[in-house]
């Protein structure tokens, strides 16, 4: 008979990976078509005029111009990409 406990794996030490979400934009950058605005899980913010949502939620712009995060319907925030030369 052992007089200790045989040493097995531990049941501890498992992480995942940092995801590295959130605002990769902000209100009034300049961005191209097609970069990143947002990372996220759900719908925290909604993609509004020249922004699209991808499977995974994440919200990139459809053309140049520049950033307007904005409240709207039912409280929720928005972003929108606006045109360079209307401002």
């Amino acid at each position: 008979m052992a007089t200790s406990k045989s040493g097995g794996s531990t049941q501890n030490n498992r992480d995942s990976h940092s995801k590295r979400l959130g605002v990769k934009m902000f209100d009034g950058q300049r961005v191209k078509g097609g970069e990143i605005i947002v990372r996220q899980r759900g719908t925290r913010i909604h993609p509004g005029v020249g922004v699209a949502r991808g499977g995974d939620d994440t919200l990139f712009a459809k053309a140049a111009g520049i950033l307007k995060f904005h409240y709207g319907h039912k409280g929720r925030t928005y972003v929108s990409v606006v045109a360079a030369s209307e401002n």
